[in-house]
């Protein structure tokens, strides 16, 4: 069994690279299950109806969200119609949508779960507490189970995924734009990779044209941020080999392209 993640997609030149190297990727790899981080979807915040759609059309299974899934409003009017669209499961329980997403493949069941961490986030609930909720509910049907964790600080990332390690597959991180090196299987058998990176623009700051952030940084000034659509773009994320039969991970491949990392088959 193999997952294919891909890492936070933002704006046009994120979907972009999707729509080119997606297919590539799956001829490469042959994954299963294909799962993207689209809270950044649409314009650099959020997602859309059409976006959603249009992810699932180039053969995305699921897809993740964080702390911009709200930020386009007519999420709010859609997502309990979109069986593969989740929100972080630790938001407020009256929020629509849902944080987990079983999906079947031949006869095999994979559980998809979305959290946030709470540090230089908002304090929703407790990621740690809701992840042991989920994980009893999931291990009822299978031991196959997937977790994007849409986090700031690296240590709670790391925390966390101790403390999942054994009960869970994979812990893959998301949020901060920023593809870390440290790709592992934890000592009791799950997937690690405290940030998948992003997909997007590759001469930018986080996705958003540099000189705005750079002006932001230097006279202390309200900035409009928007994403960089002139420049070269990239793609992030991993792969992760599991067994079907224990549901621990196998392998864990870290995936960058970009003109310094060009991809080859």
């Amino acid at each position: 069994m193999k997952i294919l993640f891909i890492g936070d997609i933002v704006g046009s030149p994120g979907r972009e690279m999707l729509t080119d190297y997606l297919p590539k990727l799956k001829e490469k790899y042959r994954p299963q299950i294909t799962v993207v981080n689209g809270e950044n979807a649409a314009a650099g915040k959020g997602i859309t109806e059409k976006i959603y759609k249009q992810f699932l059309n180039l053969g995305v299974q699921v897809v993740t969200m964080g702390n911009h899934t709200w930020n386009k409003r007519e999420v709010i009017d859609f997502i309990d119609e979109a069986p593969y669209l989740i929100r972080p499961a630790n938001f407020p329980e009256n929020n629509p949508g849902k944080g987990i997403v079983y999906v079947k493949y031949n006869q095999q069941v994979i559980a998809i779960i979305n959290l946030q961490g709470r540090v230089f986030l908002d304090p929703h609930d407790d990621p740690f507490k809701k992840a042991d909720e989920l994980i009893n509910e999931a291990k009822q049907r299978t031991d196959l189970i997937f977790i994007d964790f849409h986090a700031e600080a690296t240590s709670e990332k790391q925390a966390f995924g101790r403390y999942v390690d054994g009960r869970v597959s994979a812990v893959i991180g998301t949020h901060t734009h920023t593809q870390t090196a440290d790709e592992r299987i934890l000592p009791h058998g799950t997937a690690y990779l405290t940030d998948a990176g992003m997909t997007g623009p590759y001469d930018s700051i986080l996705g958003v044209d540099t000189e705005s952030v750079i002006k932001r940084f230097t006279t202390n000034m309200p900035v409009r941020f928007d994403v960089d659509k002139t420049g070269r773009n990239q793609l992030n994320g991993c792969v992760i080999h599991l067994d079907p039969t224990t549901g621990k991970a196998k392998k864990i491949e870290r995936i960058i392209i970009n003109d310094d990392h060009p991809f080859f088959t």
